[in-house]
Order: C-alpha cells, then sequence, then structure tokens
C-alpha cells in the first residue's frame, strides 16, 4: 500500500489594518482563531490559525495590519507583521477594494488604507518579493472598478496570482483554497490533524475578552488598551479565570466600568459566553480594571502580548 504524500505549507496573510485578514484566516480555518472588530489594528501579534485539506496542512499566519508606526506599539507591531513573512511558503496580500478605490480621491481611512498598501507593495518590491493578491469585500465594489484596480495593482510586478473574494460571504474562497493547497510543498504536517490554532487557552480568553471590550467602546477607548489573563484554575464546577484589563489614564477606566459597573457587566457576560462554547465547559470569569500609564512602551508588556521589542 502506497503511503500517502503529506503538504504542509506556511501562508503569510499581511495588508493594512482593516483589511479583513483576520476574517479571512477564520474563514479558511473554518473556526474562529482572530478576533475581528472594526477598530483598527486589532490583531496585535501573529496568530498561526491551522486548516486541513486532504493530504494538505496549511498553516495561516495572521498578521498585524502594516501602517505607519509613531510608537514603540506601533513599531513592535509592524515588524511582528513583516516577520511573518520570514520562511513562509507564499505570502498572501489581502486589499479591502473598496476602501483602496476610495482612497484615491478621497481622504480620511481609505486615504490611509490606500496609503499604506501601497507603501507594502513598495516593501515587497524592495525586498524582491512576491505574493499572492487577494482583493477582498469585492460585494461592495463594481465589477468595472474591481477590474480596473486589480489591472493596476498587477502592474508592479509582485504578484504570483489573483484573486477576487469576499472573506465575509466566502465568495472567492473555495478557488483560493484550493490554489494554497496546489502550491503547497510536501513536507510533514507541522500540528496534529485537530488542532486550530497555536495559541494557548490563557492568551486566547485574553483576546476574546479584548475583543468585546473593543466592540463593546470602540469609539470611546484607544486600541492600546489590552487584556491580561491573570489567573486560570481548573475546577469540578468548570474553569475559573481572573483577567485584568489595563488602559492607560484614569478617565478610561471609568469608560470601561460604566455606571455602577454595568459597561464591565457586559463585556465579561459576552466573553464568558464565547468562552465557555469555545471550551467546552463553564467558565467563571473575574474582570478588574486597572490603569498603567505608558504600558505600551514598557518591553516587558510587549513581550507578553506576544511582540518582539523593537528600539
Amino acid at each position: 500500500m502506497t503511503e500517502v504524500e503529506t503538504k504542509c505549507a506556511m501562508i503569510a496573510v499581511i495588508g493594512a489594518p482593516n483589511a479583513g485578514k483576520s476574517t479571512l484566516v477564520n474563514a479558511l480555518v473554518g473556526a474562529k482563531v482572530s478576533i475581528v472588530t472594526q477598530k483598527v489594528q486589532t490583531t496585535r501579534a501573529r496568530v498561526r490559525g491551522i486548516a486541513m485539506a486532504d493530504d494538505a496542512q496549511l498553516v495561516f499566519i495572521d498578521t498585524p495590519g502594516i501602517f505607519t508606526p509613531k510608537r514603540r506599539l506601533d513599531r513592535a507591531m509592524v515588524a511582528a507583521a513583516w516577520g511573518g513573512i520570514e520562511g513562509a511558503d507564499q505570502t498572501l496580500l489581502v486589499v479591502d477594494a473598496p476602501s483602496y478605490v476610495a482612497g484615491e480621491t478621497t481622504g480620511g481611512q481609505a486615504g490611509k488604507s490606500r496609503g499604506d498598501t501601497d507603501r507594502i507593495i513598495e516593501g515587497l518590491q524592495k525586498a524582491n518579493s512576491k505574493a499572492v493578491l487577494a482583493l477582498n469585500k469585492i460585494d461592495d465594489i463594481a465589477r468595472p472598478k474591481l477590474l480596473a484596480m486589480a489591472q493596476a495593482l498587477n502592474e508592479a510586478g509582485v504578484f504570483s496570482d489573483v484573486f477576487m473574494i469576499s472573506a465575509k460571504n466566502g465568495d472567492g474562497l473555495r478557488d483560493l483554497k484550493a490554489f494554497l493547497v496546489e502550491k503547497a510543498p510536501q513536507g510533514p504536517w507541522l500540528y496534529p490533524e485537530d488542532q486550530l490554532s497555536d495559541i494557548s487557552d490563557r492568551l486566547m480568553a485574553a483576546e476574546v475578552t479584548r475583543e468585546k471590550l473593543f466592540l463593546r467602546l470602540h469609539q470611546e477607548l484607544p486600541y492600546d488598551s489590552t487584556v491580561e489573563t491573570e489567573d486560570w484554575k481548573q475546577t469540578k464546577k468548570g474553569i475559573r479565570v481572573e483577567q485584568t484589563i489595563y488602559v492607560a489614564r484614569d478617565g478610561q477606566k471609568g469608560i470601561v466600568l460604566g455606571k455602577g459597573g454595568e459597561t464591565l457587566k457586559i463585556i465579561g457576560k459576552a466573553a464568558r459566553e464565547e468562552l465557555t462554547e469555545q471550551l467546552g465547559q463553564p467558565v467563571h470569569l473575574f474582570l478588574h480594571v486597572k490603569v498603567r500609564k505608558g504600558w505600551d512602551d514598557e518591553a516587558a508588556r510587549l513581550r507578553n502580548i506576544g511582540l518582539d521589542v523593537v528600539e
């Protein structure tokens, strides 16, 4: 009996903030491995999502959005994103197609997104690196504009293939995944067949709470707020989890707590329900809010959320 040759590919997923990278990785894996919010720079560290397709294992490296960094935390996130390309078998550049087109004539977030994408392409050119281009959110853009955009971007000379997709509703994902499987080199799987991510339960729990925090307070709270899992105990009644939400200023603590602690209760309830579903057993979640001024400039804190410190 002939032994089946296995295939395995590391695929770095890069792009500007809010291009839809995490949504795409979750869709390709078939499970939620990265948090998703409408807030830019939600993803901070490289998270690996693992998808199986017959004899092939695809390891997607979901990276932070690449933008022009201003602070130490920003530089660490951008470095983590570019670092995801190193050693990858394929680089997948995800572009928010409607924002990119709108950014040509308008400013604001669309203009920033277009500028960030153009700088990523320039970075690929300088590194003499090839990438697969995934034009995302195609359901929100007219076909003629989409085709013109694809042709213009392809002239950069860094894209080996172009796919038009919607990570949200699944358009084009089957073809993209089949292509990545076809291009995957032969080799042993890096993870067990039933493993969906390399993220630990403790970090996953912190990420889930951070997602609920941003979904509830995305307009009031800066993205540099963070969540840390301080204690994790398995008990007869389930898992007891204690987490601390760190904010940079006293005023932000009041925002997170809400009147009579009501906002924190809502955030905790949403996080607890999702964690209970993900972990398959009751989760007893206890949240605390603390002020740590300048926490994002502390090397230890950067490393604690999975980022390399970049001086």
